[in-house]
C-alpha cells in the first residue's frame, strides 16, 4: 500500500477502481454524459468509464463545456468517485462546485505532484479521504462517496464594496450565490481580487441532459439578470428548422427551453460559437468572460482582450454579477509565452495547413502559453488565425497563443515572452505534422457522404471562399455539403449573394447550432465518411457521430462533394522542402 498526500481541493471521502492516464481528458466530446464512457477516439481510456473510479489525469483540456458534462453525470449519478490531477484545473472543479454548492452532490478533488503521479500509473485500487490517498492491490470494501464544499476562507482576499454588497444578498439571491462560486474558482486559481468585466459569452447553452436545464432554471427562480451584455453560443438544434429536420422533441424542446431561460435573464440570442464574429466585437486590452474554447482563444491571441478560458456556467455567473476572478489571462503578466516552437517554412499553404499546425501546437502546448516561430513574412488572415486557434483549443488547455510577428502581443520575442527566455523550446519537423495528418484523418476509404463546414461558425470570408469554390458546378446527388454559421453572418452572406450560389451547387445551411452538437437525422444514418477542413470537427467528430473523417482543405472538400471521393493525397506544405 502507497500513502500520498496532496492538497485537497474538495474534502471527502471516496475508494474504489483507479482509472489512470497521462493525457488530459476533455469531457465534453470525450466523456458520454449519459453513462461516463469514454469516448474520445484519440485518447488511451477509450472504451473505459469514469464512473464509480478515481479518476487520476493530469488535467482536462479542450472544451470549456467539461464542466457541463461533469455536472451531467454528478447529477444522474454517473460520476467519478474522485478526481485526482496534477495541475491546477479549474473546469472540472468549476461542475463539482456548482454541483455541490446548489444540489449537495459533490465529490473529493486532490491536487498532487508530478512525482507522486506517477506513482499512481500502476495502482489497481485506492482510497480518497481528505487530503489522503491510499493505494491497495485489491478492491477495498464499498462505501458511499461523500464530499462537502469547504468553508470559503477570504482572509487576504481583496473584496470591493461591491463583492461585499453582492455576497451580502443585496443583489438578490442568485448574484449572492453566483459571487460564492466565483470566488472559490478565485482561490482556485490563486487569485486575490476579482475584475469588471465588460461583456460575457456563455457556453453552457446546449442541451446534454436535465442537470444543465434544471441548473439554469434555478438560477431564473433566484432571480438571475445578467448585468453586462451578453452573448449566446450554439445550441444543440437550428430553432427555426428543428422540426423540418426530424429532430426528435425529446432533443428538441428541452434545447429551446434552455435558450428560453438564458434568454429570461437578459442573454442575447446569437446562437453562434464565434462570437468574435459580431457587431461589438471586445477590442485590445478589454476586460471580458467568454466560454467557447476556440472564442477563448480568438479574444485572447487575435484580438488582444482579456478572458480566462471561462468553463461553462462560471460564464453565466459573471455576467449575473458582472465580476471576475482577477487570474490568468485577465493578468498582464501571465500572457507571456513560456514555450517558444520553431516550425518549418511551408510552401503552398492552405486553410487545412493552419488547422493541422493549431491541433499539433495544442498537443505541444498543453499547458503552457506558446510562442510560434516560423511564418513571419507569411500573410496570415484573420480566417487562418481563427482556424488555427479552433485547433489548438481543443488539444492544449492554455487560453491563448503568440504568433512572431503576426499576433498583436508578440510583434518581437521580447513582447511575447516579456522580455524573459523561454523555458522550453520545441522544434517541429514535417515529420511530426505528417503523423499529426494521420492521426487526424481516421476513414478507411476515399469515398465522402457529407461535406461539413462551419466548425467555429463559417465567417462571411469563409463563405464567400465557399461560394468562389462553387462557382457554377454542381454536386453529386449522392453527397451533402452544409454550412453552418451565425444567423447574422448568414443574413450578410445572403444579401451579398453568396447563400443563392452556394445553393445552387447543392449546399444547404444550418444556424444555431454547430456541429460539435449536430447527430442523427440531420446527418443521415446511412452517411459512411464526411469530409471537414475543421481541425476541431475531425477531432471530436469520429466520437460524435461514429463516422469517418476525412480532414483536407476547403477547395478538396467541394471537389469531394462533385465527386463522392476526395483526393487523400499529401498536400504540398506537408512535403518535405530540400
Amino acid at each position: 500500500m502507497t500513502n500520498i498526500a496532496g492538497d485537497c481541493i474538495v474534502p471527502g471521502a471516496a475508494s474504489g477502481p483507479v482509472l489512470f492516464a497521462d493525457v488530459g481528458l476533455s469531457f465534453m466530446g470525450g466523456v458520454d454524459p449519459y453513462t461516463g464512457s469514454v469516448i474520445d477516439v484519440h485518447h488511451p481510456l477509450l472504451g473505459g468509464s469514469v464512473s464509480g473510479k478515481i479518476l487520476v489525469i493530469p488535467s482536462g483540456r479542450g472544451s470549456c463545456s467539461g464542466s457541463l458534462v461533469l455536472f451531467e453525470l454528478l447529477m444522474n449519478g454517473h460520476a467519478p468517485s474522485a478526481l485526482v490531477f496534477k495541475h491546477k484545473e479549474t473546469i472540472l472543479s468549476l461542475g463539482v462546485f456548482i454541483a455541490a454548492e446548489l444540489f449537495d452532490c459533490g465529490i473529493p478533488i486532490i491536487q498532487i505532484t508530478d512525482e507522486d503521479f506517477a506513482k499512481l500509473e500502476n495502482a489497481k485500487f485506492a482510497r480518497v479521504e481528505g487530503d489522503l490517498i491510499t493505494t491497495s492491490p485489491v478492491g477495498l470494501p464499498p462505501e458511499a462517496t461523500t464530499a462537502e464544499l469547504p468553508e470559503l476562507k477570504l482572509e487576504g482576499f481583496e473584496l470591493s464594496s461591491k463583492d461585499q454588497n453582492l455576497l451580502a444578498g443585496e443583489f438578490g439571491a442568485a448574484a449572492r450565490i453566483a459571487t460564492r462560486l466565483i470566488l472559490r474558482t478565485a482561490l482556485l486559481e490563486g487569485s486575490k481580487s476579482l475584475v469588471e468585466v465588460d461583456m460575457a459569452h456563455v457556453d453552457g447553452c446546449f442541451y446534454q441532459g436535465p442537470a444543465g436545464l434544471q441548473f439554469i432554471r434555478r438560477l431564473v427562480e433566484l432571480g438571475g439578470k445578467v448585468r453586462v451584455p451578453t452573448s449566446m453560443n450554439a445550441l444543440c438544434v437550428d430553432r427555426r428548422q428543428w422540426r423540418d429536420q426530424g429532430v426528435a422533441e425529446a432533443l428538441g424542446v428541452p434545447s429551446d427551453d434552455l435558450a428560453d431561460a438564458y434568454v429570461a435573464m437578459g442573454v442575447r440570442p446569437t446562437y453562434t460559437c464565434a462570437p468574435y464574429l459580431l457587431d461589438g466585437a471586445p477590442v485590445f486590452g478589454q476586460q471580458i468572460a467568454w466560454g467557447e474554447s476556440n472564442a477563448v482563444v480568438f479574444a485572447n491571441s487575435v484580438l488582444g482582450a482579456r478572458t480566462m478560458k471561462y468553463p461553462d456556467y462560471l460564464d453565466i455567473l459573471v455576467a449575473i454579477t458582472g465580476r471576475a476572478p482577477d487570474a490568468d489571462c485577465h493578468r498582464p503578466e501571465l500572457r507571456h509565452a513560456t514555450l517558444s516552437i520553431d516550425i518549418p517554412q511551408p510552401n503552398n499553404i492552405d486553410d487545412a495547413y493552419f488547422a493541422l499546425l493549431g491541433y499539433h501546437i495544442g498537443k505541444i502546448a498543453t499547458h503552457e502559453i506558446p510562442l510560434i516561430c516560423g511564418l513571419e513574412g507569411i500573410p496570415v488572415s484573420h480566417d487562418n488565425l481563427k482556424t488555427f486557434g479552433a485547433a489548438f483549443a481543443t488539444t492544449s488547455t492554455v487560453a491563448m497563443f503568440h504568433m512572431l510577428g503576426i499576433t498583436p502581443e508578440a510583434a518581437t520575442r521580447d513582447a511575447a515572452t516579456g522580455g524573459k527566455p523561454a523555458r522550453h523550446q520545441v522544434i517541429v519537423t514535417h515529420e511530426d505534422l505528417e503523423a499529426t495528418w494521420q492521426e487526424m484523418n481516421t476513414a478507411d476509404t476515399a469515398d465522402v457522404d457529407l461535406v461539413s463546414l462551419g466548425n467555429p461558425h463559417f465567417s462571411l470570408t469563409e463563405i464567400a471562399a465557399l461560394a468562389d469554390c462553387c462557382g457554377e458546378r454542381k454536386k453529386s446527388d449522392a453527397v451533402s455539403l452544409m454550412v453552418t454559421c451565425g444567423r447574422d453572418v448568414y443574413e450578410q452572406a445572403k444579401a451579398a449573394g453568396f447563400v443563392d450560389t452556394i445553393r445552387g451547387f447543392g449546399g444547404q445551411f444550418i444556424n444555431d447550432t454547430c456541429w460539435c452538437m449536430i447527430v442523427e437525422p440531420v446527418i443521415a444514418h446511412e452517411v459512411r465518411n464526411i469530409a471537414t477542413n475543421s481541425g476541431k470537427y475531425a477531432h471530436y467528430g469520429p466520437a460524435m457521430v461514429q463516422k469517418g473523417f476525412h480532414f483536407a482543405s476547403l477547395a478538396r472538400c467541394v471537389d469531394a462533394a462533385c465527386s463522392g471521393t476526395i483526393d487523400t493525397s499529401r498536400p504540398a506544405w506537408l512535403v518535405a522542402q530540400n
